[in-house]
């Protein structure tokens, strides 16, 4: 994906042209971080991205993050519009109760299962992000 303008990207069309489950899509670049999108369903899986914070805004629906922290084991419960960022080293896993579209910002080449993470469940695509249309 080149960084040249090519116009708008709408959020609503990129949704829709892909119907996957944790598989996220890359709709831009900004400087050397993707912007992806994602349909999410059910459970992730617990994982850790060691040297990047991780920024989830969701577009459609409710995300849950489950967070491993220092002072215990909490879940941060984000509706439709709201923004919430993993901070680096975090262990966390989302889950979605019912069908919702989240968009991420990270480092270009961020795997969503992260540097450690337990077994990968068949339903999440362990991928550092597809191009659109792919």
């Amino acid at each position: 994906m080149s960084n040249e303008p090519k116009g708008p990207v709408p959020l609503d069309k990129a949704l829709a042209s892909f119907d996957a489950l944790w598989s996220p899509r890359i709709v831009t670049r900004v400087n050397d971080y993707d912007v992806r999108v994602a349909k999410v369903d059910g459970e992730h899986v617990w994982h850790v991205h060691e040297n990047t914070d991780e920024f989830f805004l969701v577009l459609e629906g409710e995300l849950h993050i489950s967070l491993r922290e220092p002072a215990g084991e909490r879940t941060v419960v984000l509706p439709q519009g709201a923004v919430f960022t993993v901070p680096r080293g975090t262990e966390h896993k989302p889950y979605a109760p019912s069908r919702a579209a989240i968009l991420m910002f990270e480092p270009s080449g961020t795997s969503t299962v992260g540097d450690r993470h337990d077994e990968v469940p068949d339903h999440v695509d362990a991928t550092t992000g597809h191009t659109l249309g792919s």
